[in-house]
């Protein structure tokens, strides 16, 4: 039994792929690209103008594929939306997930290999110059909380330490605390590395939401439809039954080996550190497998991150604030650091609360910009105007120094830092005019076709020329 997949809206990983090399967003790559840098350098120079599919790098067996949704109106296409309802539908999601629907045989598991050796059995690239060796980039990492039953679904980076190694960074959130309740027993926790899901799957293992949440929950719900799962072959954990690889192992119980550096989001490397240790089990996939990797800071690295952030930052937001009507990352702030508030009509003083609330509602966010609803919050420059014209630094400007920030924001002291808060509103008791934004009446109304003389030149009207 399976489900109606006509009920989802959302493209799936191979559908996808065609509906952007149907729509000329598809680079199909010579074979032969080196997995070392070549690959990533090829994947880094269409960044944003067309997805790239390696149909046998290094000569592989397995194709690699990158930049599937590197661009917010893809995003929003794949998952059947328009743009501006990608937002809101992911809020939706997130307040109203779809349980998934679990099936007996699935895609994933059409190969199983019991005894893997990752260096030859999958194509993974090395993407940076001093990258540790080869990542597995876009892996969703599934772990299951052996109290509670429930599932966590989060992207980490995972070097390939050997046949059957994996170094992993575990940050202080969902992963590492299913762990820690095992750890402290001796024991290792299950896990699963998907390699290869739709869109949708891979938008909501970004959600931020409370432990206990699944993620292919709200990937069900971003789709519109439940979404297939199929247990693991040596575990409990489920996970989709479409995906393209799935690798399935153990984090070890105290055990840390040396991992990084890796080149991440903000440009930068991730340091060299004592990681955690996955050691795999087996390695199971489709027919035709096809390997996905996201190189570190690109446009699909930085929207996977910045979509979901919005969602729950605007949540947060407008919760307390009935002004609030949008918020943005901004590419600038590599969809992390820096958010754009917009503003209907705030009260005296709201801005300033709404900038302290935006810098708890995720540690993340470095600077913070209110503005009023005629700034176009998508366009850097009407932003940049509003601070010009609208801010003063004695009177507009929230500071908050020693808080908490990004751990790999290299200015901060191992992610304590400063923030910045601009309200950049116009004030209440402003006389009238002052902020009044000028206008040509009738320009929005002029039919430039009909009024420039495009056949004409300057020496047909003039004979000084």
């Amino acid at each position: 039994m399976t489900t109606d997949r006509s009920n989802r809206r959302d493209y799936n990983l191979r559908d996808w792929l065609s509906r952007l090399d149907a729509t000329d967003r598809l680079a199909v790559i010579k074979p032969g690209a080196a997995l070392k840098f070549e690959l990533a350098a090829i994947a880094n120079q269409l960044d944003g103008c067309q997805a790239s599919y390696f149909p046998s790098p290094g000569g592989h067996d397995v194709a690699v594929v990158s930049g599937l949704i590197s661009d917010r109106a893809w995003m929003a296409e794949a998952l059947g939306l328009e743009e501006a309802e990608l937002v809101p539908a992911f809020q939706d999601a997130v307040a109203n997930p779809i349980p998934c629907f679990q099936v007996d045989q699935a895609p994933c598991q059409d190969v199983v290999h019991d005894d893997p050796d990752l260096t030859t059995l999958l194509p993974v690239p090395t993407h940076n110059e001093f990258d540790s060796g080869p990542y597995i980039a876009a892996g969703l990492a599934i772990t299951k909380s052996t109290k509670t039953g429930a599932q966590n679904v989060s992207i980490h980076r995972l070097q390939v330490s050997g046949p059957k190694e994996l170094g992993a960074l575990l940050l202080p959130r969902h992963t590492l605390a299913f762990f820690e309740e095992v750890e402290k027993d001796g024991e290792d926790l299950d896990i699963a590395i998907v390699v290869g899901t739709s869109p949708a799957t891979l938008l909501a293992s970004q959600a931020v939401v409370p432990l206990g949440f699944d993620e292919l929950e709200i990937a069900g719900a971003l789709g519109g439809a439940a979404l297939e799962v199929v247990k693991c072959v040596g575990s409990t954990i489920c996970v989709p039954a479409a995906a393209e690889i799935v690798i399935e192992g153990r984090i070890a119980a105290n055990a840390r080996a040396m991992e990084g550096p890796f080149g991440e989001f903000p440009q930068y490397y991730g340091e060299r550190a004592e990681r955690h240790v996955i050691q795999v089990d087996r390695v199971t996939h489709r027919q035709n497998s096809i390997f996905h990797t996201i190189v570190g800071g690109g446009l699909e690295h930085l929207l996977l991150g910045a979509i979901p952030r919005e969602s729950t930052i605007l949540s947060t937001l407008q919760r307390n604030f009935n002004c609030v009507t949008n918020a943005v990352l901004t590419l600038g702030g590599i969809h992390r650091y820096h958010l754009v508030i917009q503003v209907e009509d705030p009260k005296p003083g709201e801005a300033k609360n709404i900038l302290l609330a935006a810098f708890g509602a995720h540690y993340d966010i470095k600077q913070a910009i209110v503005v009023d609803s005629d700034v176009d919050i998508h366009d850097s420059d009407k932003v940049e105007w509003a601070v010009a014209t609208r801010f003063q630094g004695d009177t507009d400007l929230v500071a908050v120094h020693n808080a908490q920030g990004s751990k790999l924001d290299p200015s901060t002291r191992d992610g304590v830092g400063s923030k910045l808060g601009y309200d950049a509103t116009v004030p209440h008791d402003a006389p009238e005019f002052k902020y009044t934004t000028i206008r040509v009446p009738g320009k929005d109304d002029i039919d430039l076709d009909a009024k420039v003389a495009s056949d004409t030149s300057l020496k047909d009207i003039r004979e000084d020329f």
